[in-house]
């Protein structure tokens, strides 16, 4: 697995030297960073500009590739013990779903699933989230409704992101919980949400209909992570 940018190569120096397998390098770095690179003892390959753009499929990769450990998925049941779980309902976009990890993170969630899908792409999403994805356990579920009665009978109070619902600054939290996201064209789907326990929104200052899912779900989890 490839992944690239000095931010993400950096972040996985710092905090997991051990799934790094080597450094693909694509221009020439601080002798100081070198040296610390030398230390680690990986393997280092200098490469070119064209097989650097090849492994980052066109991405800006600053010069800096690592090739790493294949991502390891968490399973829905590792989760089951967690306070706060988000749940991405049918979200397919890497960019969304990266954010929202990061955010995820950041913000005090204790796991993330991303259900409805049977495949991602993982490199995408860590690179997305900025690493996140290493440090907060991440699970694969392809079937949402399954997912949910799962949670349900793990005790899980399941709070859907909506249009219409009670104010996210309102709502009282429970301490064993789940904030479940939709698609930014669709939302939950119908059959899922009958199923969520409260419904939770986030009153707009001004008359618009919406924000971006990855902006609603860091004010979502930030309120639901201080509960």
């Amino acid at each position: 697995m490839i992944v690239y940018g000095k931010q993400i190569c950096r972040y996985l120096m710092d905090r997991h030297p051990g799934l790094i397998r080597r450094f693909l390098l694509a221009r020439e770095v601080e002798r100081k960073i070198f040296a610390e690179i030398g230390r680690m003892g990986k393997p280092i390959e200098r490469i070119d500009a064209k097989r650097a753009q090849a492994l980052s499929k066109g991405g800006n990769h600053q010069g800096w590739l690592c090739e790493i450990a294949p991502y390891r998925y968490a399973s829905v049941s590792q989760l089951k013990d967690s306070d706060f779980l988000v749940v991405l309902a049918g979200l397919t976009d890497i960019g969304n779903i990266g954010a929202i990890v990061r955010s995820a993170y950041a913000l005090g969630a204790d796991g993330l699933v991303v259900a409805g899908i049977k495949h991602l792409q993982s490199e995408g999403v860590v690179r997305t989230s900025a690493g996140a994805m290493f440090d907060l356990p991440v699970a694969l579920a392809p079937n949402l409704l399954d997912l949910l009665n799962e949670l349900k009978q793990a005790g899980f109070f399941l709070y859907g992101a909506g249009m219409e619902g009670e104010s996210i600054e309102t709502v009282e939290m429970v301490p064993k919980r789940v904030l479940v996201l939709g698609s930014e064209g669709s939302g939950i789907p119908k059959r899922a949400m009958e199923k969520m326990d409260e419904i939770v929104t986030i009153e707009m200052a001004r008359p618009f209909d919406s924000l971006n899912v990855s902006a609603a779900a860091a004010i979502l989890i930030y309120r639901m992570g201080h509960a």
